[in-house]
């Protein structure tokens, strides 16, 4: 019990995550193709800015998981991805410290380099996060003795490409409407702009996901078995749809708020779907690791619960505080902190 319990944890950190940080990582990916001058490109840092470092809480919280609840699928998975892991965590200390010191010296050069770190350390990880997931998805390398033989290009396949492309997609259209709330003027109209041709990409993009994972996978074999599953699906179709209606509206909250469901349900799926596997071993499925064979003691997953009933509910008053502290229209100069 115990375990499907911090199974389904598992899965709702990682898809707080990507609801949260997507909208980081799409504002910063999409900056080359929306600011137009220094004001502009300053409010774009401002309007992910009081949010990324408490974003990346959730992705702490969702390795960490990984580490204690599950720490033999820890290990493996990391065997075989650790050439990624790098990538990814240097992408993200790019990205961080480009917040902080690109204000630091007036100059154009400097500015434009950290400006390029911004841009690189939100691409990568929106990029590295979907492949690792849609392999995740489709299955690794796994040997008997639990060890990841593949490597970083032999995460490289049309499949987990694929999932990567969505990633990104998903996250520059969720960062663009993160932005229309924000910004004003010029930049809120390029932002919504963006945001309406985003969504057909989007829904093709998905709709290949979707159908590839029907092939290449098996998620769709706990859907097939228990039909009421499906309303994942059906809130993720909801969530796209809302977004877009939403939007043509100018309720740009509210659009935001679909994209935030349709994220999260997208995430969902691939974590219900493997349900009960963590990793799945492409070269024989007797290998692979589940809640059961990769789960730490019950006294750990007991402790362990106790402070994430008491943490997270806090962890989450204080991201609801900032999300409404700080998403105020940034209209002049003096709005601008970074």
């Amino acid at each position: 019990m115990l375990e499907t319990i911090w199974f389904l944890l598992w899965g709702v950190l990682w898809a707080v995550y990507f609801v949260l940080d997507g909208f980081d990582l799409g504002i910063g990916t999409l900056m080359p193709f929306l600011a137009k001058n220094e004001f502009e490109k300053r409010a774009m840092y401002n309007a992910g800015g009081p949010f990324w470092d408490g974003n990346e809480v959730w992705l702490i919280a969702a390795g960490g998981v990984t580490f204690a609840a599950f720490p033999q699928a820890y290990a493996t998975l990391f065997s075989g991805m650790y050439s990624a892991l790098m990538l990814l965590l240097f992408a993200l200390i790019l990205r961080g410290v480009s917040f902080e010191f690109r204000g630091k010296v007036e100059n154009d050069t400097w500015k434009s380099i950290w400006d390029g770190c911004q841009v690189a350390g939100s691409f990568l990880p929106a990029l590295l996060l979907g492949v690792a997931f849609a392999n995740i998805f489709k299955g690794l390398p796994i040997n008997e003795a639990h060890v990841n033989t593949g490597g970083l290009f032999d995460l490289l396949n049309p499949y987990g490409l694929l999932g990567g492309v969505l990633f990104v997609a998903m996250f520059c259209l969720h960062g663009a409407l993160w932005l229309s709330i924000r910004a004003t003027g010029e930049l809120k109209n390029r932002a919504m702009a963006t945001a309406a041709k985003l969504w057909p990409v989007v829904l093709v993009l998905v709709l290949a996901f979707l159908a590839y994972s029907f092939v290449e996978t098996k998620l769709f074999g706990n859907y097939l078995k228990n039909p009421h599953l499906f309303l994942i699906l059906v809130a993720a179709v909801a969530g796209l749809v809302m977004s877009r209606v939403y939007l043509a509206q100018g309720q740009v909250w509210k659009a935001w708020g679909g994209s935030a469901v349709f994220i999260a349900c997208v995430a969902l799926f691939g974590v219900v779907g493997l349900f009960p596997a963590l990793l799945i071993s492409s070269l024989n499925p007797a290998w692979s690791l589940t809640i059961h064979n990769a789960a730490s003691s019950q006294l750990t997953l007991k402790i362990m619960l106790g402070v994430a009933l008491v943490f997270v509910p806090l962890v989450i008053c204080y991201q609801l505080w900032s999300l409404m502290t700080f998403s105020k229209p940034i209209e002049v100069e003096s709005d601008l902190e970074y």
